[in-house]
């Protein structure tokens, strides 16, 4: 069995500048915590893979192709594989989200 506590784990660099923690990394998919702080933003990008995002914590906006949609707790978002993509939190209160990627990423993300 193997258990990992979110709040043990360190965070990651990453290019956007936000905290990131890698909570699950096998070989068929790949699962990260994300914490947004208010005014915080990913960098618009384009992952090679299919992505679910759900919401742990507080209200966001996610930017999924053309699209732009406030989304808030226990919500899951499906983002298509290879289509620009971003999360903004422009409430006053912590964003926290569940990523996981799957099939696992061996392409990189594409930033823009």
């Amino acid at each position: 069995m193997e258990i990992t506590r979110v709040s043990d784990t360190e965070p990651g660099k990453n290019p956007h500048g936000v905290e990131t923690k890698k909570i699950y990394d096998h070989e068929n998919a790949l699962g990260v915590h994300i914490l947004l702080q208010p005014g915080e933003k990913l960098r618009r990008h384009i992952t090679p893979v299919d992505v679910l995002f759900y919401v742990l914590e507080g209200e966001g906006v996610i930017e999924i192709g053309d699209e732009k949609k406030t989304v808030t707790q226990d919500t899951v978002i499906h983002s298509p594989a290879k289509i620009v993509h971003c999360w903004y939190n422009e409430s006053g209160k912590p964003l926290r989200v569940l990523v996981i990627k799957t099939p696992r990423p061996t392409d990189q993300t594409v930033l823009l």
